[in-house]
């Protein structure tokens, strides 16, 4: 089967396509005929050996894929060949078979395509632990996401406005305004182009965001750390500016509002049925067209570097797909 490889961790990612083996379904796994792969910048920052897991070399990039259930191992008894499935794991999506956790296979209602449901498991179920698990987030609570028309921002925008909360949205450029009020986005803030500080505390009349889902770091974060509201709940997700930023102690001190890390994959590994439950949701009500998960471009899978080239220039507003057949 054709796969992409990674041999060694280099900046840019070094990658080839390549015919190798098909991989068999263990105790507890799945192999999926994948149809539809997601590209996102967590694969391109395992490839250049700049994320907190590094898979042994070497390996097939891609966390999550979409497709049809060709075999399953031992003890799964919840899904058989010929299922439609989203499904995900560290790594294996660039590829025409994807091993996975039965745990983090999903079944398709009938309305969602391969393409979009590629896309869904990993963005919004970030997006999901972050706002739901670990921020509670209440109807009528303002939230700020930085990096908004992301695959995870444009996700976590989505998510927040169809709970009911007031969202304000960061990104780096005016021409992704628009995407970002499309999913929800009540204001905008365009970095660079306008103060964020003074901004944030226009549009909450100085009171400061409920909750904060920084995928930026860097400078908006440590400008966010001082734009919380009493009781507030700041949530580092990722770091596209590459800076990881510190906190000065006595700031949550002063609006006793709280830090708390929202690292999806894993706690959906250590968690795998709360987790499973939440995937079978958001499918749902991506089938029913309450969410609306953002496709910026499908490209077939030998345009993989073009793919993570995008990416690197900030050129995709939501997700990226691979397509295998």
């Amino acid at each position: 089967m054709r796969a992409v490889l990674c041999h060694d961790h280099a900046d840019p990612p070094r990658l080839t396509l390549a015919e190798i083996v098909p991989p068999v379904p263990a105790a507890g796994e799945v192999l999926v005929d994948v149809h539809a792969a997601a590209v996102s910048f967590m694969d391109a920052l395992m490839a250049q050996g700049k994320y907190q897991l590094r898979p042994p070399l070497p390996y097939t990039p891609g966390t999550d894929a979409a497709g049809v259930v060709r075999a399953v191992g031992a003890g799964v008894a919840h899904l058989q060949p010929g299922d439609r499935v989203a499904c995900g794991h560290w790594t294996g999506a660039w590829a025409e078979q994807m091993l996975a956790p039965a745990s983090q296979v999903t079944l398709l209602p009938a309305a969602v395509d391969f393409t979009t449901a590629c896309t869904v498991r990993y963005a919004y179920g970030t997006a999901h632990y972050a706002l739901v698990e670990r921020a509670r987030l209440q109807p009528g609570e303002t939230v700020f996401v930085s990096g908004a028309a992301g695959g995870v921002g444009l996700a976590a925008v989505d998510l927040a406005h169809h709970l009911g909360a007031r969202v304000i949205a960061g990104v780096g450029s005016q021409e992704k305004a628009d995407v970002v009020r499309s999913r929800g986005a009540e204001a905008v803030v365009v970095y660079g182009a306008e103060d964020l500080k003074a901004r944030i505390g226009t549009l909450t009349q100085g009171q400061g965001v409920d909750v904060c889902l920084d995928n930026v770091g860097g400078e908006v974060f440590a400008a966010m750390s001082r734009l919380m509201a009493w009781g507030g709940r700041m949530l580092p997700i990722g770091f596209t500016s590459g800076t990881i930023p510190s906190l000065a102690a006595n700031l949550p001190l002063l609006k006793n509002y709280s830090v708390m890390g929202a690292f999806w994959g894993a706690w959906a590994m250590r968690q795998p049925e709360q987790s499973a439950r939440a995937d079978t949701e958001l499918m749902q009500l991506v089938a029913e067209g309450r969410l609306r998960p953002l496709v910026a471009a499908v490209l077939p899978l030998a345009q993989f570097s073009e793919a993570l080239a995008q990416l690197h220039d900030r050129r995709v507003q939501g997700r990226l797909v691979l397509r295998m057949r």
